[in-house]
């Protein structure tokens, strides 16, 4: 490990954790000098009710004390697309906000985030900022936004409300492109379990595979220090112990708060760590080809790339078998990466995720199209993969018979 080479640690966001805790929402902003709150969301979360569980809290505030609810955007998809993104923005300057709430999942909370961004530098149109799709700022170009931002994540999986980077979907290119700012993410993040009880069992298994994908590429990075490692080991602990009752129990209040817990540590161990991220160089390409969710895209290929490049995950094999609870007592290398690979398939099995994505009905010319995408992806410039490799994992993620 290289304990000497600079290395960044921060956890910029302010946590409030606990059922209930969205009732401080009003007084939250009101700290932060916020007058007009834009409420950022998506259609399925106002069907479901938790909109207006958020909206209403805003009712209960002393008339002209406190914030007000300004207005409330829902037009947010899948996969934080820009035009939602620049639609979001130009809604926040038509009401005049001062101040942004994002409830949602990691769709909704990177959108937000790219309007606050969209807001601070004066854009129109999100793609400005990323026009070759990865865009990395630190101090001194990275400077303050100064627009109250709260985020309340209603899954446990990307953790986007502390983590620095948006990941914005360009229309025109079909490809993930990435904003890294220490600044973009939340001033405040209000983990209320009472808003993920009524999260789907499919989609709570891969939020939950997302959080542990994170985990576990933060404790293989080659970037990865002694305080990234301790958020990534405990992130793989909690969320062996709980995501199968928090499938299982969808009201395990328990299982539900641990989950959002072990999700906002995934990342951070992640974005501090971030160098060699295999999994999410497949998970990025064909989610943006083929329109995977993001959360299912890494469920389905951390097993297979483990195994493809077992070399990456080798030094740190015995602490990551431990904390999933994996026996090591042979002291065999190879033999612990087998057994933790079985294990994650275990745990893929038990909580309902598929093996593949026969669900997409992937063609031989597919997955031609997607190793070229995972070759070209921001995500492989830190570790290039061969081709042949490339080709090769893919390969696996159709049923056989099919290609």
């Amino acid at each position: 490990m290289q304990t000497t080479t600079l290395s960044q640690f921060m956890l910029r966001t302010g946590i409030y954790s606990g059922s209930n805790s969205r009732a401080l929402v009003p007084d939250l902003f009101k700290g932060l000098g916020a007058k007009r709150v834009v409420l950022f969301s998506d259609r399925g979360l106002e069907k479901a009710g938790i909109v207006d569980k958020v909206a209403q809290i805003f009712e209960l505030t002393s008339h002209g004390t406190g914030p007000e609810l300004a207005g409330i955007y829902l037009d947010i998809s899948q996969d934080a697309e820009s035009r939602c993104v620049n639609d979001a923005a130009r809604f926040a300057r038509e009401v005049g906000a001062d101040a942004l709430l994002a409830v949602g999942g990691g769709s909704v909370l990177d959108s937000v985030k790219g309007v606050k961004y969209a807001l601070h530098k004066g854009l129109t149109d999100i793609k400005d900022a990323i026009p070759g799709g990865f865009l990395f700022e630190q101090f001194p170009q990275a400077n303050f936004m100064g627009i109250p931002h709260i985020a309340i994540p209603t899954t446990a999986g990307t953790g986007s409300e502390v983590s620095p980077i948006a990941v914005i979907y360009n229309e025109d290119l079909q490809m993930k492109g990435n904003i890294i700012n220490p600044f973009i993410s939340a001033d405040i993040a209000v983990l209320d379990p009472d808003l993920t009880t009524g999260l789907p069992p499919l989609i709570t298994a891969f939020t939950g595979f997302d959080a542990l994908t994170h985990a576990i590429e933060a404790l293989a990075s080659p970037n990865a220090t002694a305080l990234t490692d301790a958020y990534a080991l405990h992130a793989i602990r909690i969320i062996e112990a709980n995501l199968p009752a928090a499938v299982s129990e969808g009201t395990n209040i328990h299982a539900r708060m641990e989950m959002l817990q072990a999700s906002l540590m995934g990342i951070t161990a992640f974005s501090f760590a971030l160098n060699a991220v295999p999994v999410h160089n497949f998970a990025h390409a064909y989610g943006a080809l083929f329109r995977i969710p993001h959360g299912l895209a890494n469920a389905v290929f951390l097993p297979i790339v483990m195994e493809s490049v077992p070399q990456l995950y080798l030094p740190k094999i015995k602490e990551l078998a431990e904390a999933l609870r994996v026996d090591t007592r042979d002291g065999d290398p190879q033999g612990i990466t087998t057994r933790v690979v079985e294990k994650i398939r275990l745990l893929q099995h038990k909580i309902g995720l598929p093996a593949d994505f026969a669900d997409y009905n992937l063609s031989g010319e597919d997955i031609q199209r997607a190793t070229v995408a995972v070759a070209k992806d921001p995500a492989a410039l830190s570790f290039p993969m061969p081709i042949e490799l490339i080709a090769a994992v893919g390969e696996r993620v159709v049923p056989v018979g099919v290609k």
